[in-house]
């Protein structure tokens, strides 16, 4: 296992430590940072669209709009990752809010000047997104140098809860309310929001630069973080894990909107009414990101992840066996809880294993996975939807994901806390 006694210094005056029994006052800019950025996230993927539907009608080129802001995770994200390994992480997530916040702020005044335009919108929508590949690996990757080691769970647990309650629950709604206002009111929201996480992240002190060795090229510090992801077992399975359960649930809820919405469907749920069904599952992720520490501290983590699992399958397979609402939203809801367990127990074992050199680029190699893995899913749940029904979708994928306690033969006790021992020395 690569070690990073002979390839990390540390600059003892510039570089601060992370703080052994509290989290401290920087890593609550870096949160408060993040809360405000991510509200914006959630304004502008329900104010993408609604803006591209004043200048077109076309159903196609909406969609593209969606489509390139979320492209660049598939184009960019391993050299985002090789370039937050060689530059300074809080400057990288300055710069990535900045170029957001001028991009938006540009295409507000395009709209008021009403030179706007829709391939305008996919411009600044791609921009955004090539800066959102920065801004996340960066914001991943610093947490281990602002908290201990020991606290990552409990910084990741509420970072995660923050994250998500900006851009599930507050963004969407605001993103309405924005759009009533009028186009360039919803386009500069988001602009301001960035502009306010770049002046909180400014209070944000010290140096988060990993001094190097020695030269290298891009190419091959991207193919060095590779090596480190595939030679490594316990990350290896994880991010093997990580790939299938996105698949797993882009499949099922890429045709649930069928299953669950209109007079005619299993459910028979109104559209209204299927938005507060899934923020269901939603609430579950909060509350379970802020009660990950206390999960594994009383299952112990492999345990964790096990229970976890088996929670995707039969959230994912319920709708097979009940069409009630009810029933349906308390499965989910419990669900959220272990699958926010899982996420901030395998990120903080990542952050804790991976060397902090090669963090951004094993982060970014994940997010690829997960990213990957989302359309591939959900074009498999509309052909399966189509051969054998919805009914079938859940109850196939509800099967796969059971499939993935193989993984937790690798996923012991024994081995995370070797994979631990391993990095310490």
């Amino acid at each position: 296992m690569t070690g990073v006694g002979d390839s990390l210094r540390t600059d003892p005056v510039t570089m601060p430590r992370p703080e052994p029994d509290r989290l401290g006052g920087r890593y609550w800019r870096l949160w408060s940072a993040s809360a405000v950025s991510n509200l914006a996230d959630g304004i502008v993927k329900i104010a993408l669209p609604l803006v591209a539907v004043g200048y077109t009608g076309s159903p196609v080129l909406v969609a593209g709009v969606v489509a390139a802001f979320s492209l660049p995770w598939l184009l960019f994200a391993l050299p985002a990752g090789a370039l937050v390994d060689r530059l300074d992480r809080r400057r990288v997530m300055l710069v990535a809010n900045t170029l957001r916040a001028a991009l938006f702020g540009a295409m507000a005044l395009a709209v008021a000047l009403d030179v706007g335009s829709i391939w305008l919108l996919y411009l600044v929508a791609f921009g955004a997104g090539v800066a959102e590949t920065l801004y996340d690996t960066s914001a991943q990757s610093i947490l281990p140098q602002l908290v201990a080691r020991e606290a990552l769970p409990r910084a990741n647990g509420r970072l995660h809860a923050v994250e998500l309650a900006a851009n599930q629950f507050v963004g969407p709604p605001l993103a309405g309310l924005l759009v009533a206002a009028g186009t360039a009111v919803a386009l500069a929201g988001p602009a301001g929001l960035w502009a306010v996480a770049v002046a909180v992240l400014l209070l944000v002190g010290g140096r988060f630069r990993i001094e190097r060795a020695g030269r290298s090229t891009l190419r091959a510090d991207i193919a060095e973080g590779l090596r480190f992801l595939w030679r490594h077992r316990l990350l290896r399975t994880l991010a093997t894990m990580v790939g299938v359960s996105n698949f797993i649930t882009n499949a099922v809820f890429a045709v649930l909107v069928l299953y669950a919405v209109g007079p005619g469907s299993a459910i028979g749920l109104t559209e209204p009414g299927y938005g507060i069904f899934l923020t269901t599952i939603a609430a579950g992720i909060v509350l379970g990101s802020l009660v990950a520490g206390w999960i594994e501290r009383r299952l112990g983590r492999a345990r964790a992840l096990g229970v976890s699992v088996v929670a995707m399958a039969v959230v994912v397979g319920a709708p097979a066996v009940s069409t009630n609402p009810f029933v349906l939203g308390a499965v989910f809801f419990g669900g959220g809880i272990l699958l926010a367990a899982w996420n901030v127990i395998t990120i903080s074992l990542r952050q804790r294993i991976t060397p902090d050199r090669l963090l951004g680029r094993v982060n970014s190699s994940y997010r690829l996975l997960a990213w990957g893995s989302m359309p591939v899913g959900a074009v498999v749940g509309g052909l399966l939807a189509e051969l054998f029904g919805l009914r079938a979708v859940f109850a196939i994928m509800g099967g796969l994901a059971l499939t993935l306690l193989l993984g937790m033969l690798r996923v012991t006790d024994a081995a995370i806390e070797a994979a631990e021992r391993d990095a310490a020395t």
